[in-house]
């Protein structure tokens, strides 16, 4: 079977206090687990501001989990995201060849260095 690579964003709502928003994380990835899921790389953004109220929040918390998987384990995913009700948005791509690429370079912060090094630069 064909693994492509997948990036999956979700927001979950701001009411959750830490545990339960680390239980809820921890069950998305028992599901991509399930289903035969390589998960390559995961980041907890935090509580950040949504660019406009949903659901009359302003806030949530925000998490990224970069995996490898076939193409049946999307389905699978953002079912389990539409039934839990602690899920405000969620967002899953394919990625390319390119992206693959940036995600790579962007973990080794690359890009990071090249921002202290224009700032050098600046001053």
């Amino acid at each position: 079977m064909e693994l492509k690579n997948y990036e999956t964003i979700f927001i979950l709502t701001p009411l959750l206090n830490e545990v339960q928003m680390q239980e809820t994380v921890e069950k998305f990835r028992q599901v991509l687990k399930e289903n035969s899921a390589d998960i390559i790389h995961e980041e907890n953004w935090g509580l950040r501001k949504l660019a406009y109220p949903i659901q009359k929040k302003s806030t949530g918390f925000y998490h990224l989990i970069e995996f490898a998987a076939p193409t049946t384990v999307v389905d699978a995913l953002e079912l389990a995201y539409r039934r839990d009700e602690k899920v405000v948005r969620f967002l899953t791509t394919a990625l390319d060849k390119h992206a693959l690429a940036y995600n790579e370079r962007r973990r080794k912060g690359e890009f990071k260095s090249q921002a202290k090094k224009e700032e050098v630069k600046a001053s």
